[in-house]
């Protein structure tokens, strides 16, 4: 019981850990300089901006790790561990304001955003870097760089190279996109591929096995069930020792005792029977009633 309840608790701190793993948040989309259209943080400002996403179907506490412009400095920009607010549900985007003053408010960072940077996500460890973003030189203002999914069911996201329209806070890709599964039936409407790619794997799987089993049970198996040959004394043949053995056993005292022991040599050395005990004749005696003397007294009526 306490095994078991062992192993529940380690999934359960597993799946907790997981629920919680950093390394599930990227940087989706980062503005350098907004233009009269850009949206203003809480004091009105106009800047550039980092939008991070949690692409995992877990809760992710990311207090503690960092936000820098610099490579050389990963630590440049903590994000407080004391405010209640940092975490990101599955699916969800969060803002940073590049401000360059991280005491403006828990989502704003130490550094500015400008054109050719590269903004980088650190983990809380100040060491491991989680992703990163580059702000492309020749980016027009008013535009951003963001990390599309085509299907963002796949959670499959990549860096575009054309200029995009910023999208603060909201989840970027095309929500009506076609997943895999909608491709599969538009070039397979009937399901012949599917069905004969399931078929193939499967006797695919099944010849396997049996090559498996062939060559490494059955093989085995009957090598050893094949009976190793008896020794036999050169020149004499197996009857006649049999019966050479019966003759000497009748000798001293006959018996059926002596008989059936000739007999099970006999088969023995002729492998007609198998014994489990290699190079040994097992026989258990059996009390027979023919010599019993008690059945040749005469009864007396009563």
């Amino acid at each position: 019981m306490r095994k078991f309840l062992l192993t529940v608790l380690t999934a359960l701190s597993a799946l907790a850990l997981h629920a919680q793993n950093v390394s599930d948040l990227i940087i989706s989309e980062a503005l350098a300089q907004p233009d009269s259209t850009g949206i203003l943080d809480g004091y009105g400002r106009r800047g550039g901006w980092v939008e991070l996403y949690n692409k995992s179907t877990g809760t992710v506490n990311y207090a503690g790790c960092f936000l820098t412009d610099d490579r050389t400095q990963l630590r440049k920009s903590i994000i407080p561990k004391s405010d209640n607010r940092t975490k990101l549900g599955p699916r969800q985007v969060v803002l940073f304001y590049c401000s360059g003053n991280r005491h403006d408010g828990t989502f704003y960072t130490d550094f500015t955003l400008a054109p050719g940077k590269t903004v980088y996500l650190v983990s809380n460890d100040g060491r491991t870097i989680i992703d990163s973003l580059q702000i492309p030189a020749n980016l027009p203002v008013g535009k951003s760089v963001a990390k599309l999914a085509p299907d963002i069911r796949q959670q499959e996201f990549a860096a575009q190279d054309q200029p995009a329209i910023p999208s603060p806070a909201i989840l970027n890709g095309d929500r009506n996109a076609a997943s895999r599964g909608e491709l599969m039936k538009e070039r397979d409407p009937h399901g012949w591929i599917l069905s004969v790619t399931s078929v193939s794997v499967v006797f695919s799987a099944l010849a396997i096995l049996w090559f498996l089993f062939w060559f490494l049970f059955d093989r085995r198996a009957k090598k050893k069930a094949e009976h190793k040959p008896a020794k036999v004394v050169k020149g004499t043949p197996d009857a006649e020792i049999a019966a050479a053995i019966a003759v000497a056993l009748d000798m001293e005292d006959s018996g059926d005792v002596y008989a059936a022991i000739a007999t099970a040599v006999h088969l023995y050395l002729t492998e007609c029977v198998h014994d489990a005990e290699p190079g040994i004749v097992t026989i258990t005696r059996k009390e027979s009633a023919w010599n019993n003397k008690a059945l040749t007294f005469r009864k007396l009526p009563r």
